[in-house]
């Protein structure tokens, strides 16, 4: 009785266990080879996978379907029986799919190996302390063992969440519009706003998910991590390690936030990688194998969890952090900066300063108001508000020909012209008066050109930056400029925004060329800007 209840187990194991996507062999053999499955598996994978496509286009398709049953009179009592039976039926076509898919594995060598090395790491409660073999295998996330949880430190180590919402007070005239907003946010507006969150694209992306993957795990000896954050969600990330390269910039860890449809298996690691920086590479939650939504504060904890991660886990000081955040990845590596100040520096990618001025203009005119309650108050992604806690060096990137966030392709519209004058009115408000902003927008309405500051001119520049920062401090905002001629202010505000605005001709969906993020670090940055 007792081995009947263990193979019985053992063999749902195997029903319910986790895809297999890629195995990587020895150093004999060729290094990934992906996973085939038989003929019963893969009769059972096919029917499931069509049914949970069929389910997933139910679902973001039910306000309509439910509404095209009622009026064809299906939804009614007379109908119970034939849904009764329509749903018995799937119930025995799932059955038999899951039979068929257990049976399948259970005859696979390459799948019943993966299971051993899944209970093995399960048993020892994390999959990287003396669970390599697991490793060997690319599986369905989900069932991966938790590497780092974030509960476990002390509570001095933890980081708290900051809220992004400016709830309003409500009142019976606004009601309806606040109503209104947050259903159109918890329906249509998160996979508008996070469109790699849909299930439906991520399906459609996975085979170039798995091969990308399999790319940074063996091209670049990638290690996979599952981190659980503050909030239980388990994060999905990818780790390179170049410390032991003596010649690169591997003492240096890069922390890759991805934008809205973006995962860390295509997207923006592989320009730090190539110029030899340590990478950590994470997906928002409810991404791949990330779990969750990427509700804002959800999207905070695993920012925070991350980093928390790359400190106590991998071995890195804060100090040696650089984050590195492309379009909407702007928001967390912004906020990271906000609660991690000594970081060592920040680059922003295609990033605008408030996501609000994005979402209204593709709405209709007559939504603006619940346009702007649902931000405000449930996706209130403001990097203006959150550049201005951060003291450290900034690097922006704008794209010139960017689709994304202008409007038209026009570059005057640039949303990253808005950010990088919303920093430096802060950060030198005596510099950015209304003269050298008006001036300043002039230059940003077109593609910058070369650098015409004469080099006498830019030693002055920087002269004048030291010799403040020495006699008053480092701390923003810094109050230089105060008795300045205009002639001088703009001489100074040319000079701030090409250290810190740097162009590349290009949409917004291509990867970064390495000179346009191999800043020299190493040079004193303490009054804010970084040397190009």
């Amino acid at each position: 009785m007792t081995c009947d209840k263990t193979n019985m187990t053992s063999f749902l194991n195997y029903v319910f266990g986790p895809n297999l996507y890629m195995e990587y062999k020895g150093v004999a053999e060729p290094q990934r080879k992906m996973y085939e499955a038989g003929a019963a598996e893969k009769f059972g994978e096919q029917i499931l996978s069509t049914l949970s496509v069929m389910w997933s286009v139910g679902y973001y398709t039910s306000p309509l379907l439910v509404t095209f049953l009622y009026r064809r009179g299906y939804i009614v009592a007379d109908s119970m029986p034939t849904i009764a039976k329509i749903t018995t039926s799937v119930g025995l076509i799932v059955i038999i799919s899951l039979f068929m898919r257990g049976l399948g594995r259970k005859q696979s060598r390459a799948y019943s190996n993966m299971i051993k090395a899944l209970a093995q790491a399960r048993s020892s409660k994390s999959s990287g302390n003396g669970n390599n073999e697991l490793r060997r295998f690319d599986i369905e996330f989900s069932a991966w063992p938790v590497d780092f949880d974030v509960k476990t430190l002390t509570g001095d180590a933890k980081k708290p969440t900051q809220s992004v919402g400016r709830r309003e007070a409500i009142s019976l005239a606004t009601l309806p519009c606040e109503l209104l907003a947050y259903i159109a946010i918890h329906t249509f507006g998160l996979p508008m706003i996070y469109p790699g969150s849909v299930k439906l694209i991520q399906k459609f992306m996975k085979p170039m998910l798995i091969s990308g993957r399999a790319k940074l795990i063996d091209d670049d000896n990638g290690i996979r991590y599952k981190v659980k954050t503050i909030d239980s969600n388990e994060i999905d990330t990818l780790f390179i390690d170049n410390r032991n390269d003596n010649e690169g910039n591997g003492k240096t860890l890069v922390i890759c936030s991805e934008g809205n449809a973006g995962f860390y298996e295509v997207g923006i690691m592989g320009t730090p990688i190539a110029l030899k920086f340590s990478v950590l590479g994470w997906n928002h939650p409810g991404f791949a194998g990330s779990s969750g939504k990427p509700h804002p504060q959800q999207d905070q904890n695993a920012i925070d969890g991350v980093i928390q991660f790359a400190i106590n886990h991998l071995g890195f000081l804060v100090e040696d952090i650089i984050l590195y955040g492309w379009s909407i990845g702007g928001f967390s590596t912004l906020y990271a900066a906000s609660i991690y100040p000594d970081v060592k520096g920040v680059v922003l990618d295609a990033t605008f300063d408030d996501v609000l001025y994005l979402a209204q203009p593709r709405m209709p005119l007559c939504l603006s108001g619940i346009v702007r309650i649902a931000i405000r108050n449930y996706f209130n992604l403001n990097n203006a508000e959150l550049a201005v806690k951060y003291n450290g060096p900034v690097s922006l990137i704008r794209r010139t020909d960017d689709e994304i966030i202008a409007e038209d392709n026009r570059i005057e519209t640039n949303r990253g012209n808005f950010l990088v004058l919303s920093l430096l009115k802060y950060r030198y408000p005596n510099i950015f008066n209304v003269v050298q902003l008006s001036k300043m927008n002039n230059i940003l309405a077109k593609p910058l050109e070369p650098y015409n500051i004469p080099g006498i001119e830019e030693k002055k520049c920087m002269s004048r930056l030291i010799t403040y920062a020495s006699d008053e401090g480092k701390s923003f905002p810094m109050l230089i400029g105060a008795e300045y001629s205009d002639e001088v202010r703009t001489q100074m505000a040319v000079f701030l925004l090409r250290k810190h605005l740097r162009d590349y001709n290009s949409t917004h969906c291509t990867q970064l060329p390495g000179e346009f993020f191999n800043i020299p670090w190493d040079i004193p940055t303490e009054s804010g800007f970084v040397f190009t």
